[in-house]
């Protein structure tokens, strides 16, 4: 069964091509990263699977569904969530009524100006299971704008799940972050991404290699390589494009 399916997608700014054909299937419950040198269009691909941009040519299925051309909350309603590279939360709310918020339209409340959304106990119960699934309960009362980074990091995956989506996708979700933070966040990532399917960007090939069922390489808008990754770190053609300059780095 597949989750998400790419058909040969192409996206270009002007007269300049920056995905370039790309066709990619990924298996349902799968945890699938993209990796690639800076620049080749990560971010792009992954704003076009979310709708924030349009494809130029191509078609992106969602669960069998096309879903080519949908704007950003209809692809949500669909069944997928996506993270940034810049934290996204509402800093003077409390960590909890971030959460609250974003479970609200999952469990069937749409706007409304005279329901009281305290009195909402599935929803507050709903929030409460995920602050204890991403370890903030602690946390609950604080202003979600005093956590620590790792901690606004959790919080927003939080509300990535938190609409129930079945395919999450996060961009760099271990950016900024010191060795045991990265370390902690990478088992949060496993226990929240459990029985969902999670597409992932990520420099670091430490949590690439962790975490990911499969591995494709995006080098200038297109894949070289969609395999295993013991097969993506023997391949010859990833290390010259990418994998072994990235390996030195880390050390």
């Amino acid at each position: 069964m597949t989750a998400l399916a790419l058909h040969d997608i192409h996206k270009s700014f002007g007269i300049t091509p920056i995905i370039r054909g790309v066709s990619l299937a990924v298996g349902k419950g799968e945890r699938h990263a993209i990796i690639g040198p800076n620049g080749a269009g990560k971010s792009t691909l992954f704003h076009l699977i979310s709708g924030r941009f349009g494809v130029s040519s191509g078609r992106i299925d969602l669960n069998g569904e096309d879903i080519t051309g949908l704007k950003p909350y209809e692809i949500n309603r669909r069944g997928l969530s996506r993270s940034f590279q810049v934290t996204n939360i509402f800093p003077k709310m409390t960590v909890f009524e971030n959460l609250r918020c974003a479970v609200l339209w999952h469990l069937g409340y749409r706007y409304s100006f005279w329901h009281n959304v305290r009195k909402l106990n599935d929803a507050n119960d709903r929030a409460d299971v995920i602050l204890q699934q991403i370890g903030l309960a602690e946390r609950a009362q604080f202003p979600a704008g005093m956590l620590t980074y790792a901690e606004q990091r959790a919080l927003e995956i939080g509300i990535t799940i938190a609409g129930g989506a079945g395919v999450v996708m996060l961009d760099e979700p271990t950016a900024g972050m010191s060795r045991s933070e990265t370390a902690h966040f990478v088992n949060l990532i496993r226990k929240v991404t459990e029985g969902r399917t999670l597409i992932m960007v990520e420099h670091d090939m430490g949590v690439v290699f962790d975490l990911a069922d499969r591995i494709s390489v995006l080098v200038y808008g297109q894949i070289i390589a969609s395999d295993t990754p013991a097969n993506i770190r023997s391949n010859t053609a990833v290390q010259e494009a990418y994998l072994g300059h990235a390996l030195e780095a880390e050390h």
